[in-house]
């Protein structure tokens, strides 16, 4: 992998290789864009086939960040830190507050959070050394488990989604496949209960199933099932990749709206289902929830304020709508439009800004 060549051509900013003997740290913190603000995203920890699959995970995951947080209306940049090593053994103490170190001398230029592989416990030791880290225990002022705040992010953009696809965001007596019914689906299927949609649930957790069977009357559907049912939404809530060559022409939903990550199998699969009429929420959009809500810990935290931003996605979903119909693309590539859109425009601000100031003070100095 040429480093170099692959930061100029996605426009990388800073890559910073952490490591510390000792301990065992062995990190890669990559910052994408700062155009917005410090770039924010989680440390995630795994066990890499190599350093080079390391490096690319890191360069993936922070350009997404910088995308997931410009779409949000979040005054930050992306993103990501990954440190590899079995998160199941080679974690200590000593790892972690070297870690922070090095997070504390980039200044705040990059602010972590929790991600794959690493804990609220893991962000509180990083916190001994750092401030700019967040999803820390709500004894040090922190949110707290984010999921049931994602849960409401999702919510709010299936109704936006659902008023394109219906005409009306009412999801009373709508069809709602849910795909997985983890802490985050389990939270959104009350929301969905509460006002009165039909469930169908699956997962290849029994017990999950069961749960949200007995709490909101849902039917329980085999994992494999899940793609043909008879239903107006669909909402992926576990793995990625599940809108495939596969499950796309078993689909008979009008919209598509869930909380996992990287929905698309391949983004040709994006254009394949705008092509079919079917109404899809990014998946990077509608599950911003969770960020929204840490980034809020930057202004010391409360709790109504982050509801009523990630309650703002139901417009953000409407835009990236509004945006697909204007240039006519899918809306994958509209949400990517509307994050570069709103990036370039405070580029081209500060640009001016710093153009002015510039003739300003020569004109200071000819005098």
């Amino acid at each position: 992998m040429e480093i170099f060549k692959y930061l100029e051509k996605y426009d990388y900013e800073q890559v910073v290789f952490c490591q510390d003997q000792q301990s065992g740290l062995k990190a890669i913190i990559a910052i994408h864009d700062t155009t917005l603000g410090p770039a924010l995203g989680g440390t995630r920890m795994w066990t890499y086939a190599s350093e080079e699959a390391a490096i690319e995970d890191a360069l993936r995951l922070a350009k997404g960040m910088t995308y997931k947080n410009a779409a949000a209306g979040l005054n930050l940049g992306g993103g990501k830190t990954v440190i590899i090593g079995d998160p199941r053994k080679d974690k200590n103490e000593a790892m972690f507050r070297a870690f922070g170190r090095y997070v504390q001398g980039l200044n705040g230029r990059y602010i972590t959070a929790e991600d794959v592989g690493t804990t609220v416990a893991d962000m509180d030791l990083i916190h001994e050394e750092t401030d700019f880290v967040t999803g820390i225990s709500p004894a040090f002022g922190s949110s707290g488990n984010p999921s049931p705040v994602t849960a409401f992010g999702v919510y709010r953009g299936m109704k936006a989604a659902a008023k394109e696809a219906f005409g009306s965001d009412s999801l009373e007596g709508r069809v709602v496949a849910v795909q997985g019914v983890g802490n985050v689906a389990y939270t959104l299927c009350q929301y969905l209960h509460e006002e009165g949609a039909q469930l169908i649930v699956t997962d290849i957790n029994k017990e999950a199933v069961n749960r949200a069977v007995e709490a909101f009357g849902a039917l329980a559907v085999d994992p494999d099932e899940i793609y043909g049912v008879e239903c107006d939404i669909y909402a992926p809530c576990a793995l990625g990749a599940t809108i495939n060559d596969e499950t796309i022409p078993q689909l008979k939903a009008k919209v598509i709206a869930g909380s996992a990550n990287n929905q698309l199998k391949d983004t040709r699969h994006g254009d394949i289902i705008h092509e079919m009429g079917i109404v899809y929420a990014p998946d990077y959009v509608i599950n911003a929830g969770g960020v929204i809500n840490v980034a809020d810990e930057l202004y010391g935290y409360n709790q109504e304020r982050a509801m009523k931003k990630v309650e703002q996605l139901y417009t953000t979903i409407e835009t990236v709508i509004e945006i697909s119909k204007r240039d006519g693309i899918p809306t994958y590539v509209a949400a990517d439009r509307m994050a570069e859109e709103r990036i370039a425009r405070i580029r081209n601000s500060r640009s001016q800004f710093l153009q002015n100031g510039h003739h300003i003070l020569s004109h200071r100095i000819s005098r």
